[in-house]
């Protein structure tokens, strides 16, 4: 039985975690923590309360359009405000009734959406 998601994994083009972290921290609001020594250090782990994402680099880097992850957020507005500031596409997409819906893409073109119950 599936209890829970201990992480994603999120692929980015090698060497751009800065302009990675730009977004998944500055705008998205996660911190970065550290990965275990034992691991290879390339890529980055974050975490924001229960929610763990992982940055992995990719030499041969290429986002899939339909492939995201979906974060249930409380404050969808300011997500999108910083995303705007941080120069970030948006995109306001039709919720199921009780929702509100978006997606936020990263400067390589992953597809974050976003989810707040009204």
């Amino acid at each position: 039985m599936i209890t829970a998601i201990d992480h994603i994994q999120i692929s980015i083009p090698a060497g751009k975690v800065a302009d990675a972290l730009r977004f998944y921290v500055d705008a998205l609001g996660f911190a970065r923590v550290p990965k275990p020594a034992e691991l290879p250090q390339d890529g980055a782990w974050l975490s924001q309360g229960a929610v763990n994402l992982h940055l992995g680099e990719e030499a041969d880097f290429a986002t899939d359009a339909r492939a995201h992850p979906a974060f249930s957020v409380t404050d969808i507005e300011a997500i999108l405000a910083r995303c705007a500031v941080g120069g970030y596409r948006v995109r306001r997409d039709e919720g199921p009734a009780g929702y509100s819906r978006a997606s936020a893409f990263d400067a390589f073109g992953n597809r974050i959406e976003l989810m707040q119950k009204l």
